[in-house]
């Protein structure tokens, strides 16, 4: 049976059909917004694996390049691995679903979505999201309640409820965002400067607009829903926590007085090793269970610290930042270079400055396009103390490198002529509790004023966390690992001192209210201006010199009907002027050419020998020109490479010159002036006019055959005694 639902959603039908397609899925969601079509899936293996403490869920967005009409770059001609975007929009469907599916529930999952068809106009993402909480709330696999997502624009001063691409270029904040019919669960977002008032607003904004979809999802659920797998949601034998209760208490309790994480987490395994061997002699069917009862009296504990005793793990106050020390400059070859440490969390962050050529090119649906300014976030196994596998960038590295690149990219001058340069952020956490991606926004920011880029704006980040039980809530700053564990909000600001230019928030808990949110934003806020106090009291302002290491960059704009000259043919031109000056040269399709070289002077050389190429002829300028061809009347000289004018035999000498032939051969380099330019470009050169006029010359008028050839022939070619009239 086919069903098919629709809402209003922006103002614009939003339509979810299932029942025609995929129909051996656990669920299936097709899901059309304009002319997108996203096809979402949902499947379990209904088996739970034993032995693992987590459930096993994957999430995966696919694009194909027909959804657009287009072939796949490349060699292959097919889709491959999946692109930054595909996989930071996985990760964006994956957090708010995961925390809704039951405890305990560890079956295989896995949800699949494929753009089918995208217009441009309406964004698949939001449409992927829906579409997998609509497959999973009717399906059979336990899922608790539907989420819906939606992005937020504010356009002169208007809330837009899915705005387009277009109207987005437009748009003050870019705020995606889930939320259920009780609390929204997560955002991800930029903004130019937003205040924290705007981006509550938007918040509260998208929550109201999701409802109606939200509603849809339960109509579904009412017409097609399968009756849900039941979870066997096995409990601690109450007598076996009450042991590992009183046995590990001390321990906890011993640990959680150390400030110290790598002392503390030792204590804490020690107490977890000494409880299992004291209870070694339980069944097997018992100490199974051990484990999950020593995490869940320590995470009992720990948030009695926060809820009861009211205090930090740290003994921080609730709005403190932990101790930060800067350094930079560390890296004598490197363009510019950041140590920043922020309590037990330090980022190495490098500044490498490049050249157009090494901007980084982006081939998905949303079409070609060039990345000028590039961040890379490292995350290796040392910065936590783990011995782990190295290999690339997952999912995790991706989605915090991105949400530092939305921080600092508005504040990154890349359009500007002043500032040539591409620029690239590599941040190594070489430390990690807590908040890492945060300490890169600040080291990253950084390293670009120690590396000479002119900053609009210095940026800062903070991480914030929420404990909250019964009516008792503890809003967090500068949150430890443990806390970001053990608590019930991840929310990351990042901006100026003037307003917020990222967000990132995962909730755990429903019911948030506005007032939670604004009094969260406020403290980050706080944070946000005493962690750059700190950084511009270590660099006031971007340094005004860059790296001697760095390249020197110079640009000069030339006619686009001359960059064939600078070319030459098959790139001839353009590989000899490399040659000679050693420069990267890089010529774009509306005449900017960019030269850039480790040393000035030969940046200085190659611009020369350019602009002698693409020089345009000026009246009154001196040419150093080399003689093409000799005729009775005079000489045609190149003063521009492809471009001649004519020496008429007249112009050669103050005195009378009875023939061209003698007087200079082909090939000879002369001076010439350029005295005269016709409405057609036809240029008239005199050596004459550079020599001394002798005295007591008398100036004779010009006659026609003075001039040359005229532009028609001869009169009588003109008037029919031409061979042509003659046949």
């Amino acid at each position: 049976m086919t069903v098919r639902e629709t809402v209003d959603f922006g103002g614009r039908p939003f339509t979810i059909e299932m029942g025609r397609l995929a129909k051996q899925a656990n669920g299936t969601a097709w899901v059309e917004y304009g002319d997108s079509r996203v096809l979402v899936t949902a499947c379990s293996s209904g088996k739970e694996r034993e032995g693992i403490d987590f459930f096993p869920l994957t999430v995966d967005y696919f694009e194909k390049m027909f959804s657009v009409g287009r072939f796949p770059g490349g060699y292959i001609k097919r889709e491959s691995r999946p692109q930054a975007r595909e996989v930071l929009i996985s990760r964006m469907i994956d957090r708010p679903i995961r925390p809704l599916f039951p405890e305990g529930f560890k079956a295989e999952t896995q949800v699949i979505a494929t753009v089918f068809c995208a217009d441009m106009e309406n964004e698949t993402d939001l449409m992927a999201m829906i579409g997998a909480s609509a497959a999973l709330v009717t399906s059979d696999i336990p899922f608790e309640r539907p989420i819906a997502g939606v992005r937020v624009g504010l356009v002169d001063g208007e809330y837009i409820c899915n705005p387009s691409p277009v109207v987005m270029e437009n748009s003050k904040l870019d705020i995606f965002m889930a939320a259920s019919s009780d609390a929204i669960v997560m955002v991800e977002g930029e903004a130019l400067e937003a205040s924290e008032e705007e981006m509550i607003e938007a918040l509260m904004k998208g929550f109201e607009w999701v409802q109606p979809v939200i509603e849809m999802q339960l109509k579904l659920r009412e017409s097609v829903g399968k009756p849900k797998w039941e979870v066997n949601k096995v409990e601690i034998p109450e007598n076996l926590l009450a042991k590992v209760r009183e046995l590990a208490m001390p321990g906890f309790e011993k640990a959680y007085q150390i400030k110290t994480k790598l002392e503390r987490y030792a204590v804490v395994g020690e107490t977890k090793k000494a409880v299992k061997e004291s209870l070694a002699d339980l069944p097997d069917e018992e100490k199974a269970f051990i484990g999950k009862a020593l995490e869940e009296v320590k995470y009992h504990y720990v948030r009695s610290l926060y809820i009861k005793d009211g205090r930090r793990i740290d003994y921080r106050d609730w709005n403190e930042v932990r101790p930060i020390t800067i350094e930079s400059s560390l890296l004598p070859r490197v363009h510019g270079s950041a140590l920043f440490t922020r309590g037990e969390t330090m980022a190495m962050c490098t500044v490498t400055l490049g050249t157009s050529g090494d901007s980084q090119r982006l081939d998905d649906i949303l079409g070609d396009r060039t990345l000028k300014f590039l961040l890379h976030y490292n995350f290796p196994p040392f910065s936590v103390g783990e011995v782990k596998r190295l290999g690339s960038p997952g999912r995790r590295e991706i989605g915090h490198g991105n949400l530092a690149y939305r921080a600092l990219k508005t504040m990154v001058p890349i359009d500007s002529p002043e500032f040539p340069y591409v620029v690239r952020i590599v941040s190594d956490i070489l430390e990690s509790n807590g908040s890492s991606s945060m300490a890169t926004v600040c080291g990253g920011c950084l390293a670009m004023m120690d590396a000479g880029v002119p900053l609009r704006k210095p940026v800062a980040g903070i991480a914030m966390g929420l404990m909250k039980e019964g009516d008792t809530l503890r809003i967090l700053s500068d949150i430890l690992g443990d806390e970001d564990h053990l608590g019930d909000m991840d929310f990351k600001v990042c901006g100026t001192a003037d307003g917020i230019t990222a967000l990132q928030m995962d909730l755990k808990i429903d019911g948030t209210t506005r007032e939670v949110l604004s009094d969260a934003l406020s403290q980050a806020k706080e944070g946000r201006l005493h962690i750059l106090g700190k950084m511009l009291e270590h660099l006031p302002e971007p340094r005004k010199e860059y790296s001697d290491y760095a390249p020197h960059i110079v640009s000069m704009q030339i006619s686009v009907d001359r960059i064939r000259d600078v070319i030459g043919a098959g790139g001839k031109t353009i590989r000899e002027i490399v040659e000679q000056t050693g420069c990267k040269i890089d010529v774009a399709d509306d005449g900017l050419v960019t030269i850039a070289s480790s040393n000035l002077k030969d940046c200085e050389a190659a611009m020369e020998i350019i602009k002698g190429l693409t020089e345009e002829p000026e009246i009154g300028k001196v040419y150093s020109g080399k003689v093409k061809r000799i005729t009775d009347f005079g000489a045609f000289v190149e003063i521009i490479p492809g471009i001649e004018g004519l020496l008429h035999i007249s112009e050669v000498a103050w005195t009378r010159t009875e023939r061209m032939e003698g007087t200079m051969n082909e090939g000879d380099i002369i001076e010439v002036k350029l005295v005269d330019m016709e409405r057609g470009g036809k240029m008239r050169l005199s050596m004459k006019a550079l020599q001394p006029k002798p005295e007591g010359y008398v100036e004779r008028e010009r006659t026609r055959d003075d001039r040359g050839p005229s532009r028609g022939g001869s009169r009588d070619n003109r008037r029919g005694g031409g061979p042509r009239n003659r046949r």
